[in-house]
């Protein structure tokens, strides 16, 4: 058990953490949520011991294995595979050890030890948390350094993953991935057989994974049991309790101050009227919830423009010339589209938006959009680039020069930032301020239409509900692209799929998405029923037989080549087990190329064996 008692953390001379405490059951899956601002990198910063709490401890089982993602990503000419093996590092020692030891016994011990925490089986796991966080075998054997930063954050997920602490802490662990990586990360999460602390703001993983909510406000916590739907329903039991509560104090306080004030002077009752003031200064007074008045969205309303806004004729799109990323394209935008973007990271879901956003030209084919029509694009590299050094007041000013200073502020207003906030020097504010910022500056000139990619990173969930409800009264179109599935499911109407080079309405709901990505709910392959005329029968006899005798002969192969496989893999356990023993074909390779290959056969396997369960199914049908 990962026990909190009563810590305080002080930074800058304020409270961040104020005596907080808490008990993290065995095993437990527990959400850390709060505010922007609320401290909870600071709190997962003392448990992991970054910090020392002013007051107070952290305590956990002595030899509990703790694992947290390091801040910064990592480099290198490394591959994510090697990087991902190297976390283990009591295996990476012994196969290590193993290539230098000359003590026969010790030796023993070595691969007793790398037999008992399955080291042989390790590269497997690694291909297969990379495959799951998007890494196909190509990308998993190329240099971190080819990598943008956020491809290396998923390695460094992945590290963590394979790994396996005892205690897993995560802190926005789905920032970096697309539906699909997030979707299996969720069900990696439930499986993980052990205690985890994850700080999310996705509204669907702190309901499909965790089962308590510790809730982080005003330096104090509190564990609800349950997933985050749960939370909410008691959190607003308590606040209804609290402001009855508070109304009946504010009640009784009125009471007692108007007795003392009519009772005071009169020699009869002063004793009185002395006793009640004193217990009116003692009266501990019920915390108002307060709400974040700076919390808010409001985009401005565009002019009304004819349909259509874009126009979408056989155009490619790409970055060099001659290889255009996507083709095809054959997509209509009106002016109430609320479409969402799907598909994995990579597949050209940012080139499209940035084509519509007309950051992109055609390659081929053509666009045509509608000629007084405003687009407002939004990416979390605005959100990165904002000047620290500036503030809010000065970057709308010169975005709207022009207009008058009482325009300035009205749409800085619409965004929160009004009155000492609008003066605030840019560098000071949080991340999820940076973000309402960026939005309130490409939105400046009411656009027709709004292209937002990945809006929600920066955003805890009461932000993101106040986004949600602001796209909502936004009389404009909206293009969407987020991993963020209750915010789609809320908002988007119409779903494009961007796969296989091109894009494409998706005939479905983000449910049916989801059920498609994970495999779920397929439609099963109907056998045609016999409707042929008696004339035909034999003919269809004939040809159920050819079939039947082609399928059990895929059967067959597929047996063979799963033989095959087994006997490569157990050929290279056993070089790895013991490299004097290695077949000629082995000898002298090192441990590492061992795992590698040992690895691409494991999937190899896998499909393999898939696809026998597959034929064996279609030679049942058939027979």
């Amino acid at each position: 058990m990962l026990t909190i008692q009563n810590i305080t953390v002080r930074l800058g001379g304020r409270n961040i953490i104020d005596g907080a405490s808490a008990a993290i059951p065995p095993r437990g899956k527990v959400g850390l949520i709060g505010r922007n601002g609320a401290g909870k990198s600071t709190l997962v910063k003392a448990i992991i011991g970054q910090i020392e709490p002013d007051e107070g401890s952290v305590d956990m089982p002595r030899r509990a294995r703790l694992g947290y993602i390091a801040q910064e990503a990592p480099s290198g000419q490394t591959t994510p595979f090697e990087s991902v093996l190297s976390a283990d590092v009591e295996r990476t020692q012994l196969l290590e050890e193993a290539e230098t030891c000359t003590d026969p016994d010790r030796l023993g011990d070595v691969h007793e030890r790398l037999l008992a925490i399955d080291a042989y089986s390790a590269p497997a796991r690694a291909a297969r948390i990379l495959i799951g966080l998007g890494f196909d075998e190509e990308m998993q054997g190329r240099p971190l350094d080819s990598f943008s930063g956020g491809w290396k954050m998923r390695v460094a997920l992945a590290s963590l993953l394979f790994s396996a602490p005892d205690v897993m802490l995560l802190d926005e662990p789905s920032n970096h991935l697309d539906l699909e990586a997030t979707l299996w990360l969720e069900n990696f999460l439930k499986a993980y057989p052990a205690t985890l602390i994850v700080i999310s703001h996705e509204r669907d993983l702190l309901n499909n994974v965790v089962d308590n909510i510790l809730h982080l406000q005003g330096g104090k916590l509190t564990l609800y049991p349950g997933n985050y739907d749960s939370f909410e329903k008691q959190r607003a039991e308590r606040l209804i309790q609290q402001a009855a509560a508070r109304a009946a104090q504010e009640a009784r306080a009125a009471k007692l101050r108007d007795y003392v004030a009519r009772n005071s002077a009169r020699a009869s009752t002063a004793k009185q009227a002395q006793s009640r003031a004193k217990m009116l200064a003692k009266m501990q007074p019920v915390a108002a919830q307060l709400e974040d008045p700076t919390l808010s969205f409001d985009f401005p309303d565009p002019a009304e423009l004819r349909p259509p806004l874009i126009t979408l004729d056989l155009a490619s799109v790409g970055y060099t010339e001659a290889r255009p990323i996507l083709t095809r394209l054959n997509l209509r935008i009106d002016p109430d589209d609320r479409i969402a973007l799907l598909g994995r990271n990579g597949n050209g879901k940012t080139t499209l938006a940035r084509l519509l956003a007309a950051q992109l030209t055609p390659m081929a084919g053509k666009i045509t959009a509608a000629g007084k029509m405003n687009v407002g694009y939004f990416t979390q590299y605005q959100v990165e680039e904002l000047a620290g050094d500036s503030t809010p007041l000065e970057l709308m000013a010169r975005a709207m020069d022009g207009k008058s200073p009482a325009a300035v502020r009205a749409q800085l207003g619409r965004f929160g930032f009004s009155g000492n906030h609008a003066t605030a020097n840019v560098g000071t504010l949080s991340g999820g301020e940076r973000a309402r910022l960026a939005l309130a500056l490409v939105t400046r000139d009411a656009p027709h239409l709004l292209v937002l990619d990945e809006p929600t990173n920066h955003l805890d969930i009461d932000a993101r509900e106040a986004l949600v409800q602001a796209l909502n009264t936004y009389t404009g179109a909206v293009i969407l692209i987020s991993h963020d599935r209750h915010m789609v499911e809320l908002t988007a109407d119409r779903l494009v799929l961007v796969d296989g080079g091109t894009a494409q309405d998706y005939n479905g709901s983000i449910e049916d998405y989801i059920d498609f990505i994970l495999g779920r709910n397929q439609p099963k392959v109907e056998t045609r029923a016999d409707t042929k005329k008696p004339k035909a029968d034999k003919r269809a006899n004939a040809l159920a037989r050819e079939e039947y005798k082609a399928a059990q002969k895929k059967l067959r192969e597929a047996e063979t080549r799963i033989t095959k496989l087994q006997a490569q893999i157990e050929a290279l356990d056993g070089a790895m087990a013991d490299p004097a023993k290695a077949p000629k074909e082995l000898a002298g390779v090192n441990m590492g190329e061992l795992a590698r290959r040992r690895a691409v056969l494991d999937d190899q396997l896998q499909d393999a064996e898939a696809a026998w369960l597959e034929l064996g199914e279609a030679v049942e049908d058939a027979g």
